[in-house]
């Protein structure tokens, strides 16, 4: 089928331009491809951590990494008041291998990023060892405008929406450019490029997953 055709073209390309910019590409078919791939990747003793990411929970990556008895998993989850969850956010930058999404990523790989605490895009930059990038082929754009516009108006209010955040975004469905005490935009990361090779892994899988 042609569009097979070009998905798969805009796939290959996709993966050679990671390549450039030294990170990883790789692509799956479905969530199955991914936690295969992730046996394999992470190895006994692990510390991991993730971002919040509704892409993780859809295609399984949280409960797997849970499940593993052989990894120990920083969950923030586990924090009985805000300071403990500060805390053991900042101890994901010790941590062998992060785990994020990404709210967008270019033809020509770079990913586009929005971060309301700064956690999530912090480690993205800094700290882990490895960094696993999960995202769906919808968050696949054009170049850096569309990439930025799409992290504005598709996938920011819609998790102002789940996170029950006071933004205009979450009552008007678009962004306001607001500076609310709420606002989930306060930091605003184009990776276009890793200083460490290979340090950054994207997978890609098929399908829309996540916002």
């Amino acid at each position: 089928m042609p569009k097979n055709k070009h998905n798969q073209i805009i796939i290959d390309n996709l993966i050679k331009n990671l390549k450039k910019r030294h990170m990883e590409g790789h692509f799956f078919n479905d969530k199955k491809e991914l936690l295969t791939y992730l046996d394999d990747e992470l190895k006994n003793g692990e510390v991991i951590a993730s971002g919040g990411s509704v892409t993780l929970k859809e295609l399984g990556v949280i409960d797997y990494i849970k499940d593993r008895n052989d990894l120990e998993y920083l969950d923030r989850n586990n924090g009985k008041n805000r300071e403990e969850v500060l805390d053991i956010m900042r101890q994901a930058f010790n941590s062998d291998s992060y785990f994020l999404s990404t709210n967008a990523i270019t033809r020509d790989g770079v990913l586009v990023n929005i971060d309301g605490n700064g956690n999530r895009l912090s480690a993205l930059i800094f700290g882990p060892k490895k960094v696993y990038v999960i995202c769906g082929t919808n968050k696949i754009c054009d170049d850096v405008d569309s990439a930025y516009q799409r992290v504005k108006n598709i996938a920011s209010p819609p998790n102002c929406i789940r996170l029950e955040k006071k933004t205009p975004c979450a009552t008007t469905g678009k962004c306001e450019n607001c500076l609310s005490p709420d606002c989930i935009c306060n930091q605003v990361v184009f990776t276009r490029n890793s200083r460490d090779e290979g340090r950054i892994k994207v997978l890609i899988v098929d399908g829309e997953w996540g916002y």
